[in-house]
């Protein structure tokens, strides 16, 4: 007796506008706040005021988080490794003059876990994409997007390392008017070319899974 399986349906990637508002809560609470909070803190008590509000902030959703035994976003993640380089320098040094050598550092931390994670069950590339782009379990599970999850974990390591060792090299050898103008463009072209890259990888992965 033969049996019969019913095809299973392809996924369709949802449209961008879907998209953006899945993702738009996670950029605000793990990217945009932290820093609003941390300008809003600098205003009214300083530096350290404005690095304590905006780690707060972070570690308050982390531990939200890990109470309600929810799964933390990959975004999230990102907040609590960058806050944390930015938190342990202020306080080693307390150096208003390396206000910039925290996000540095954080970019090499980011780097790390994304390369540490790319041979887990999880890699990180996996709850970044989770946090954009809502996939059905068997999609996550599928060889094809695990390879995709791996490389992007790989890819986006080195992207951050590259862009880690640029940033560390301006900083200690240039004016900050360089510094800024030279590292926003080399960023954004670096970061948007493996972006780009990223997306035209997602979507040939998710092919091989229909």
């Amino acid at each position: 007796m033969s049996l019969l399986v019913a095809p299973t349906e392809a996924f369709v990637l949802p449209r961008i506008g879907a998209l953006l508002r899945h993702a738009a809560p996670r950029v605000l609470e793990s990217m945009i706040l932290p820093v609003a909070l941390f300008y809003a803190g600098l205003v009214v008590g300083g530096e350290m005021c404005g690095v304590l509000v905006s780690a707060a902030w972070v570690y308050g959703g982390l531990l939200l988080r890990l109470v309600r035994r929810c799964t933390v976003p990959g975004s999230l993640l990102l907040a609590v490794v960058g806050i944390s380089a930015r938190v342990v320098v202020t306080l080693l040094t307390g150096n208003a003059l390396l206000f910039f050598l925290p996000p540095t550092l954080g970019v090499f931390c980011v780097s790390l876990t994304f390369l540490c994670t790319a041979g887990t069950a999880r890699p990180l590339a996996q709850r970044i994409t989770a946090d954009l782009a809502p996939l059905p379990g068997r999609v996550v599970a599928h060889p094809a997007m695990r390879r995709f999850f791996v490389r992007q974990s790989l890819v986006w390591g080195l992207a951050q390392l590259a862009n880690g060792v640029l940033t560390l090299w301006l900083l200690l050898g240039a004016s900050l008017g360089t510094f800024l103008a030279v590292r926003t463009a080399a960023v954004a072209v670096l970061l948007g070319a493996v972006a780009l890259g990223a997306v035209l990888d997602f979507r040939g992965s998710l092919a091989r899974t229909a």
